[in-house]
């Protein structure tokens, strides 16, 4: 089982958070282009649910499709919810996404990631060779997007 694990602090409110990171479709526009990233479905009403399913086409390795199957097991307005792979390219993939207020009044957000990739010596060794740089890659540049796009949100919020 592996870890992937980033924290950011982000210049906004709870609120404001998380309407953003729980519409499906803000996912694409902090996901590298490469990754091909589409939503296909989403079951239910489209405000995030526990039990909400959603379904999408990426490629995340060599440009190879990927059908991409993700369940919200948990969710706590507006604090934390929990998606987990149902089906796609990973063993066992379980990300949490948290979200508190700072003391300095800004909101904190951690990514938290266990996943699994192949099973013994052949996902360590795929892990440690592609995996784990592309996902450090794709969580990097949703690191960077997510800052500049609540920046722009300040600077209009200002106007």
């Amino acid at each position: 089982m592996h870890l992937l694990y980033r924290r950011q602090e982000l210049d906004t409110t709870l609120e404001k958070a998380w309407e953003f990171f729980t519409k499906p479709e803000n996912l694409k526009a902090i996901t590298p282009g490469f990754m091909g990233f589409d939503i296909t479905s989403i079951s239910g009403p489209r405000a995030l649910h526990a039990g909400q399913i959603i379904t999408y086409k990426v490629k995340p390795f060599l440009g190879i499709p990927f059908p991409w199957v993700t369940e919200i097991t948990h969710a706590r307005k507006p604090f934390f919810f929990v998606d987990e792979q149902r089906l796609g390219p990973f063993i066992f993939w379980h990300h949490k996404h948290y979200l508190e207020e700072s003391a300095e009044g800004k909101v904190v957000m951690i990514d938290s990631v266990h996943y699994k990739v192949f099973y013994g010596f052949i996902g360590t060794l795929l892990n440690r060779i592609i995996v784990k740089k592309r996902l450090d890659y794709i969580f990097d540049y949703r690191t960077k997007v997510i800052r500049e796009i609540f920046e722009e949100n300040n600077r209009n919020d200002s106007v």
